[in-house]
């Protein structure tokens, strides 16, 4: 009976940190918005610089709220081979089971640029640190490329999850292949993340207050860099696009069944 009422009131104190950390998500990023990069604003620099800027302030905000909901109970983390990210020109492409991942990956990447879905910006909550990241909305897929190979060749880092979303839990890996097009136009750097959760939660299938019975585990493991020579020299460049992406399908259908 006593153990009954404990996990209980264990799982109450996860759902109420639970919301908490969301509006604390929310607060801070509004926070952002209105205060911390108008202020920034009056530095001097160039554009490029105003987006360093953004991009630390962000890397900064996500490991503090990482470490929020660690704290407080909600997760527990790990992370393998670190080491081998924050390079410049690295294209790191991970799979996408849950909502916080973006954020994690952030966390742990001091200066890195997104792809965003073209309606978060012009969230109130996402517009801010979007904009001041310089983040590239996928809006347009012929510029968000061009736009994605340039910043790599010119020794930039991006994030991308080629699923375009978050993962269904139990359904195979469905990659689109706009990852696979940056990578191979770009032909820089390209790094393959690994993430798992368990107990699954924060799925594309739940909402954020459906918590699982005990705090979440998120595992990030860094794979060894991925050599695109065999694919670079496939004619034509759209054959090379659909075998380097079913490749990028296949590694990680590998490693989730691992």
């Amino acid at each position: 009976m006593a153990q009954k009422i404990i996990q209980k009131l264990a799982y109450g104190w996860r759902l109420f940190a639970t919301g908490f950390s969301f509006f604390s998500f929310g607060l801070i990023s509004l926070l952002l918005r209105f205060l911390v990069f108008p202020a920034l604003s009056i530095l001097h620099g160039n554009r490029l610089q105003r987006i360093s800027r953004g991009q630390r302030v962000v890397h900064f905000s996500s490991y503090m709220f990482i470490e929020l909901m660690h704290r407080i109970g909600i997760m527990t983390y790990e992370i393998q081979g670190l080491e081998k990210l924050n390079r410049p020109g690295q294209l790191i492409i991970a799979n996408h089971p849950t909502l916080v991942d973006i954020v994690f990956l952030i966390s742990r990447i001091k200066q890195a640029i997104c792809i965003v879905k073209e309606s978060l910006c012009h969230n109130p909550f996402m517009r801010g640190p979007i904009s001041n990241a310089g983040y590239i909305g996928n809006g347009n897929p012929k510029k968000m490329i061009a736009e994605c190979v340039e910043l790599l060749q010119s020794g930039g880092t991006m994030i991308i999850f080629p699923e375009g979303t978050r993962s269904v839990p139990g359904k195979p890996y469905h990659f689109q292949r706009g990852a696979a097009a940056i990578a191979l136009q770009a032909n820089k750097i390209v790094t393959p993340v690994t993430l798992s959760c368990y107990p699954s939660t924060l799925t594309k299938a739940e909402q954020w207050y459906q918590i699982p019975y005990r705090r979440f585990h998120l595992t990030m493991h860094v794979g060894d860099d991925i050599a695109l020579d065999e694919f670079t020299t496939i004619k034509p460049k759209s054959i090379a696009v659909r075998h380097f992406t079913q490749f990028l399908q296949d590694y990680f259908t590998h490693q989730r069944g691992l």
